[in-house]
């Protein structure tokens, strides 16, 4: 019997905060076992590979259990707080039923978790029809006596007793787009091994029972064991670090872009004394008030207008199909240190800005980057990158490009430089570009085009406003 007391315990999942992510870690704990928590109030904050999200609960209750310490990385839909809903009260004995055979319960799927709040799969309000079991044993055993005693003790053959009729089959547990993929497939669920949580089928499950089987491995003989590896020269003057988080996801990204897209990365040169100057007029301008302005503004509004100029630029490869999708809008890419880690969010549709709307955008995606309150949604469905190398010192570098992008724009160290001005040798500022792009979809000649329109601008500013 089922006391009230275990029923009345939710047990709270980790949700999937983003689209695709599999797991989060813990990085801090708001409340503790035996604290009273009310619907929607934050229990935890974790990280996943792309921010760090606060968990709000879903219901009422008392604090049972922690499954997890901070600092543990868990997987999504694995549950990670026990919440007592019940308020305390003490467990009512049920009324006694009559015994009779269980009928068989199908498992429920478990739906996508939802983002933050509402969590779970809501209960359904459908009833169902139990179903019939086979026959009860001890009716078939009285069967058989009484045949047996026909005849006052003489055995007669008795009719054999139908076998008992096997319960229906349950159907494969597996989410919508799981379905669709085998479906697509042609692979029938009712066949595939599910190794996800409670049994569900997941798109690994689906592929591998899509794949051939693969041919026996011919015998070879053991190989010699290798020598262990000569450790290293002081290990008490050595720091590992756990790759997880958002680090973890850069490096999968990075490796998966740079063997994936063929790049090539072009160089320019250029003076852009004049734009130097801009930036220091436009902070002297009541529009820019309260905004940031440097560089860097000039700059995206430079590779927006060359982008504006040369729309092939701005679009991505399409594996599945086979296809260059080309992007009528610009959610432009700034790549941001964090102490977590490299992240990039976005500026959704950074071409309809204007140039202050533009400044306040990247003021607010710089502040929340460094914060680590950037969401997940932030960093997702860009276009095209700028990564400033320049605050660093560095003069410029081979940028790898963000995964499902065509193109980055690398900015370089501004610096003094002697430079022939007007035919004469003078001090100017002078800073490197680099452009790596696909070259899948982008050719040489679009991706000059583009580098070079970049560079003109910043090098006579005016050209913002008589190409824009």
């Amino acid at each position: 019997m089922t006391t009230m007391t275990e029923a009345s315990v939710r047990e709270f999942k980790m949700p999937d905060v983003g689209e695709g992510l599999t797991e989060a870690e813990i990085l801090k704990w708001y409340v503790q076992p035996g604290d009273k928590v009310t619907d929607g109030q934050v229990v935890c904050e974790v990280e996943t590979a792309k921010a760090a999200v606060e968990l709000p609960i879903p219901y009422n209750g008392v604090v049972r259990e922690l499954h997890f310490p901070e600092g543990t990385t868990v997987d999504v839909g694995t549950s990670i707080i026990a919440v007592d809903v019940s308020g305390g009260a003490p467990a009512p004995q049920a009324p006694a039923e009559p015994q009779q055979a269980p009928a068989q319960e199908e498992p429920k799927p478990e739906g996508r978790q939802p983002v933050l709040v509402g969590y779970g799969v809501a209960t359904s309000s459908t009833k169902r029809r139990p179903r019939k079991g086979p026959e009860a044993p001890a009716q078939q055993a009285s069967a058989a006596i009484q045949s047996e005693l026909n005849g006052h003790g003489t055995a007669q053959t008795a009719t054999p007793a139908p076998p008992p009729t096997a319960p229906p089959q349950q159907r494969p547990l597996a989410k919508p787009p799981v379905r669709k993929l085998a479906k697509d497939l042609g692979i029938d669920l009712a066949t595939v091994t599910p190794t996800g949580p409670d049994g569900i089928i997941t798109r690994e499950d689906v592929h591998a029972a899509a794949a051939p089987p693969k041919a026996p491995e011919p015998v070879t003989p053991a190989p010699v064991a290798a020598p262990a590896p000569v450790a290293s020269y002081d290990t008490t003057r050595e720091t590992r670090i756990p790759v997880r988080g958002v680090r973890k996801a850069t490096a999968a990204a990075m490796v998966g872009s740079a063997f994936t897209a063929p790049h090539v990365t072009e160089f320019v040169t250029v003076d852009v004394t004049r734009t130097m100057k801009l930036v220091e007029e436009l902070k002297e301008d009541k529009e820019f008030t309260g905004l940031r302005v440097n560089p860097l503004l000039l700059i995206s509004k430079a590779l927006l207008v060359a982008i504006k100029r040369n729309p092939d630029i701005n679009a991505s490869w399409d594996e599945a199909n086979q296809e260059i999708v080309v992007k009528r809008y610009v959610n432009l890419g700034i790549a941001a240190a964090t102490p977590r880690g490299l992240i990039v969010p976005n500026i959704k549709d950074a071409q309809d800005k204007t140039l202050p709307q533009l400044a306040e955008a990247l003021g607010e995606l710089v502040s929340t980057a460094r914060e680590g309150k950037t969401s997940p949604s932030a960093m997702q469905g860009g276009t095209v990158t700028i990564t400033n190398v320049g605050v660093f010192g560095v003069d410029t570098g081979t940028p790898i490009l963000n995964p499902g992008e065509s193109a980055i724009l690398a900015v370089g160290a501004i610096k003094l430089q002697p430079w022939v001005h007007k035919g004469k040798v003078k001090p100017r500022q002078v800073t490197t570009l680099a452009l790596s792009f696909d070259h899948r979809l982008v050719d040489g000649e679009l991706g000059s085009k583009v580098l070079a329109d970049v560079a003109a601008i910043l090098e006579q500013p005016k050209r913002l406003i008589t190409w824009a």
